[in-house]
């Protein structure tokens, strides 16, 4: 239907005052990345204080009775927007509501508890004490019981912080899909304990941090990474931030005994940036323009890192070039044994190192503690010997001290909590979407053993990038594949793959 003259008035003042708000938030986004990367140890306070003070500007931006009154008349008005404008209105007025229920006084005190908690975090780490890190994450954790209380929910106060990342998500949906991962993935665990073990030894031998460097970069800029869109640093935990699709920034870390660690962590981040750098410009500041979901996203970044980046044919054309870069190490290995070297599973301490299988066995004991932890069955001084327990419950691993333990990850300084499931959930939807991706691009196979991801990009930007959040998870979903996310997709890739690497 087309347009009036009022409305696209009223439109265009509605997209101004996003993107107003999108600046603020995006220049908190840059003090976040340069505190996690270059910000020297003296200026953590300051920086505490610009953020909070950004944050409160762009809570009171966003939450301003003008702009109520501004998504009032374009929502009452609707139908003469077109679709994508029309849905911009119901989502912008659903987070105005929502956000409306946040007092400024306590988008102040989170913003400066999560600067301190980081900072805590990291004195932590550095420390291996948990109790650094312990009373700034229980004032946290009561921060976060606040914020459910404030949004609202039904069932159980975790819905509500799920819902913020994963919206349409339950604790109900959830202990399913988890009891899924027990039920279908332990027997083909134990199956894979009983046969001999793939060897790893030469992953682990000294690889130059500036090679690994240098092979980083190339392999993201063979995904399509736009470099100068975006760039790559160092920090204590990889990840990926977006200041608009047109600088789009990731973070590696470096070991240089374990080659594994910066080289996926180079392809997942970079499956997120492709994400970000696949948004509509056009959109920008509005909902349209932003990602459907944190689980969507992390299908982005699953589907490059496993999918794509652990398979026999991706190394097919990446392990030459490898083998010429550290030819002591790998000159003598074979394609095969490196292909299951790099998919070796083994229970183990830390996430983000974890192969395709044990890892939700990770993310699942993070859900069960969060889960705790917001309903007061769990304190935040026990959690160290709940953490320990868990991983020796579902992994039959002893932690041997904190920092590869209770503290290995960076989300709860950050108040994050409801994030973690929807890494178990990127990785399904992820199989679903590369199964739809395969029967859909003619040659998809062959393309990746030579090397070129042209196709299985301009897929994924036509199919996911540029909905942004139009489409809910599952309505993506049902979309892309033609029915709601299904774990039987990750299951058979998962007995398909290691059934043949460990000759199941």
């Amino acid at each position: 239907m087309a347009q009036t003259s009022s409305t696209i008035t009223r439109y265009d003042a509605y997209k101004q005052k996003m993107q107003q708000v999108a600046d603020i938030r995006h220049a908190i986004a840059v003090l976040g990345w340069d505190q996690e990367t270059y910000l020297p140890e003296k200026g953590a306070a300051f920086r505490g204080q610009q953020i909070t003070t950004l944050s409160t500007l762009a809570h009171e931006l966003f939450t301003a009775p003008q702009l109520g009154e501004l998504l009032d008349a374009l929502n009452r008005e609707k139908e003469t927007l077109e679709p994508v404008a029309a849905k911009n209105i119901t989502l912008s007025l659903e987070d105005y509501q929502k956000n409306k229920k946040y007092p400024a006084s306590f988008v102040a005190e989170l913003s400066q508890t999560t600067n301190e908690c980081y900072h805590a975090w990291i004195n932590a780490r550095k420390e291996g004490n948990y109790a650094v890190f312990q009373p700034v994450l229980n004032r946290m954790v009561e921060l976060k019981r606040k914020e459910a209380d404030l949004l609202g929910y039904v069932d159980h106060p975790y819905n509500a912080l799920l819902n913020e990342y994963e919206k349409g998500a339950t604790t109900t949906m959830l202990d399913k899909i988890f009891s899924d991962v027990k039920t279908a993935l332990t027997p083909l665990l134990r199956n894979i304990e009983q046969r001999p073990q793939v060897k790893k030894d030469f992953l682990h031998l000294h690889y130059d941090r500036n090679r690994q460097w240098e092979f980083g970069i190339q392999l993201l800029k063979d995904m399509g990474y736009d470099m100068t869109a975006g760039r790559q640093d160092v920090s204590e935990h990889p990840f990926t931030i977006s200041f608009s699709p047109q600088d789009v920034r990731v973070t590696t870390r470096i070991d240089e005994n374990d080659f594994g660690n910066m080289t996926w962590s180079c392809i997942h981040e970079g499956g997120h940036a492709l994400y970000e750098q696949g948004l509509d410009t056009t959109a920008y500041g509005l909902p349209s323009g932003e990602a459907a979901s944190l689980g969507i996203h992390e299908s982005q970044s699953r589907l490059w890192e496993n999918n794509v980046g652990r398979s026999l044919v991706f190394w097919q054309h990446h392990y030459p070039q490898l083998q010429q870069l550290f030819p002591d190490n790998l000159g003598t290995v074979s394609l095969q044994d490196f292909y299951k070297a790099i998919n070796l599973v083994q229970p183990s301490l830390i996430r983000t190192e974890a192969d395709e299988l044990t890892y939700h066995f990770h993310v699942m004991v993070r859900y069960e503690i969060e889960k705790g932890l917001l309903e007061g069955t769990y304190q935040t001084k026990d959690l160290r010997e709940i953490w320990n327990s868990y991983y020796k419950e579902f992994l039959h691993v002893d932690v041997p001290n904190d920092t590869q333990g209770v503290l290995q990850d960076i989300h709860w300084s950050h108040g994050s909590f409801g994030y973690f499931p929807t890494y178990s959930l990127g990785s399904f939807y992820a199989a679903q979407f590369f199964t739809a991706a395969q029967q859909q691009i003619p040659g998809l196979t062959g393309q990746i053993a030579e090397g070129k991801y042209e196709a299985l990009l301009s897929w994924l930007r036509q199919q996911v990038h540029r909905h942004g959040r139009y489409y809910t998870s599952n309505e993506l979903c049902e979309k892309i594949t033609g029915q709601p996310l299904d774990f039987k997709y990750f299951l058979e890739y998962a007995t398909q793959k290691f059934g043949n690497i460990y000759g199941l």
